[in-house]
């Protein structure tokens, strides 16, 4: 598949992301901020960084680029669209995802390797993993604090939007320890940690994060949305 992987001024993880796609078995093809054509791609990651440097908002500005009125356009279609870490921020002020990413409740930035669980593989971005399966993966944010209000927080749960959930303690407040979620059809996936990441026995946490790259197959998009 042709997966277009987005760079922001201010982007650190485009290139990163670019790898984890090829290594997960896609082509990798980079797209501008400023640009309006997707270049005939089959799924988009927004990668993380600092986005326009994080000013206003993590993300806010980034929603008005060119490229996201293609983005927004492609993901009402269906097509698959990950947003990681700040890419994440700049899909919930799109409005592609509900909710909002704040500063982490001590106030730092936190690094670590973070255990999660993966609450639902019935997205095109998770159907490699079995449901339940408890994988570890890189985090590293400032602003990571997922809230929403209670009916918000309450639809995500009982509608099976909550993708993955931390473990092994909270690392920034984000609410009933949600680590990503997706949109209502399932194509629309924001995660905090980073996948992109860990896909190398080598390097990193391990390759716990590939599947997030191999689950994004023709047939198994077809089995999710069957």
């Amino acid at each position: 598949m042709r997966v277009g992987v987005v760079t922001f001024p201010g982007s650190l993880d485009d290139v990163d992301a670019q790898r984890a796609v090829r290594i997960g078995g896609h082509e990798a093809l980079a797209l501008w901020h400023g640009a309006h054509d997707l270049r005939g791609v089959d799924a988009l990651v927004l990668p993380g960084g600092f986005s326009y440097g994080d000013y206003l908002r993590c993300g806010a500005i980034s929603r008005f680029s060119p490229v996201m009125t293609e983005v927004v356009a492609a993901a009402g279609r269906g097509m698959p669209v990950l947003g990681i870490c700040n890419g994440f921020q700049v899909l919930c002020e799109s409005h592609l995802l509900p909710g909002a990413l704040i500063r982490n409740d001590h106030r730092k930035f936190v690094c670590r390797d973070q255990r999660l669980r993966i609450e639902n593989n019935r997205t095109p971005w998770t159907a490699a993993y079995a449901e339940g399966a408890e994988v570890t993966i890189v985090l590293k944010n400032g602003e990571g604090g997922f809230v929403a209000d209670e009916p918000t927080l309450d639809r995500l749960e009982g509608e099976g939007q909550v993708v993955a959930r931390y473990l092994g303690g909270n690392p920034n407040g984000s609410l009933r320890d949600i680590a990503g979620i997706s949109n209502a059809r399932g194509n629309v996936v924001g995660l905090m940690p980073h996948p992109e990441h860990a896909v190398e026995a080598l390097t990193g946490a391990g390759t716990d994060g590939l599947g997030f790259f191999t689950s994004l197959t023709a047939e198994l998009i077809e089995e999710v949305f069957a």
